[in-house]
């Protein structure tokens, strides 16, 4: 039981680190926030929001797989986090913007058919789940978010289209500091949930308590904690990818982008859907460029994350095969 919550702590710092840029890749490259001060701030936001995000935990926790009650189910839970961690360090590796969500999900997923080869027949996908809360959701959010990205950049463009630019771009640089923020609660409400679901669902298997919708007080304050001090550790080699190569984000146009991503990311969080907080940024910062001219996005490295996209959930279930492969001795 304790190896399974250690290595979902591990993710959970993994995740935070990883995806440290999803807050304040565009404030930092507007120069709207210093790198050490967006980081400060998206920590507090990851810490708060994680308090929020009990609906994802749930979903996390009982809406993706059953494992089996004992040694076996803890097995699966461990593998699958296992998954997830991999796939997340080979990403950050090459600075690629991937979904620590969808490399949790198919880390589970993946450890779950894994049990099943290895003859766990009371190992359960729930596919039902999946298909409403996680693939649904993985292909809609970053439409959504291109598209709102979009739309929002024109209604500023529009409002302040006789405005003073010198002055709009200061005045968006402070805008930029609550929209940061906003999209570090965001991200809290998100990720730091889907690992108090991963505790859960280990408590649930251990034996530990008696149903996945109960979440103790002090998985919050672990999970909120870890996430935070991933954060703050920062990911640079994603945060130049997101705040750089995929588009030069003026400030307003950072603004926009993490105003949409943020209000995408409460929505899902109060339905308790998990979405990829990577995906939902980064189709925003590409929706809000569009406007300027299709040439001002860089679809090669648009390219990149879209084969990232497409491949973290079988790579990761695949890691978290061979992982529940080498660990099942343990279990």
């Amino acid at each position: 039981m304790l190896a399974v919550i250690l290595v979902a702590l591990v993710f959970d710092y993994t995740n935070g680190f990883h995806d440290a840029a999803n807050a304040i890749a565009t404030s930092v490259s507007t120069r709207a926030l210093s790198p050490r001060t967006g980081l400060i701030m998206a920590a507090l936001g990851n810490f708060a929001g994680a308090h929020l995000g009990g609906q994802v935990a749930k979903t996390v926790g009982s809406g993706i797989i059953h494992p089996p009650s004992g040694m076996s189910g803890l097995g699966i839970v461990f593998a699958g986090v296992v998954g997830a961690i991999v796939w997340n360090l080979i990403t950050w590796y090459f600075g690629i913007p991937s979904s620590s969500s969808h490399a949790l999900v198919g880390g589970l997923v993946g450890a779950s058919l894994g049990a099943m080869l290895f003859g766990v027949d009371d190992a359960t996908v729930l596919w039902g789940g999946i298909v409403e809360k996680v693939v649904i959701p993985m292909v809609a959010s970053p439409l959504v978010g291109f598209t709102l990205g979009g739309v929002a950049m024109i209604a500023i463009m529009w409002i302040f289209r006789k405005g003073n630019p010198r002055k709009l771009n200061k005045g968006f640089r402070y805008a930029q500091t609550a929209s940061a923020a906003a999209m570090s609660v965001g991200h809290g409400m998100q990720d730091a949930a889907k690992t108090m679901g991963i505790v859960v669902l280990a408590l649930y298997a251990g034996g530990y308590q008696d149903n996945t919708s109960h979440i103790p007080e002090w998985v919050f304050w672990t999970s909120s904690t870890m996430l935070a001090l991933g954060t703050y550790s920062g990911g640079w080699r994603i945060i130049r990818t997101l705040g750089r190569k995929v588009i030069d984000l003026d400030p307003p146009q950072g603004f926009a982008a993490e105003t949409v991503a943020s209000g995408v990311l409460f929505t899902t969080s109060w339905l308790g859907v998990p979405i990829s907080t990577t995906h939902t940024i980064t189709s925003a910062i590409m929706g809000v460029g569009a406007t300027k001219r299709l040439s001002a996005v860089r679809w090669s490295v648009a390219g990149n994350i879209l084969v990232a996209w497409v491949l973290t959930f079988p790579a990761a279930g695949a890691i978290a095969v061979l992982a529940y492969a080498i660990s099942r001795w343990m279990f």
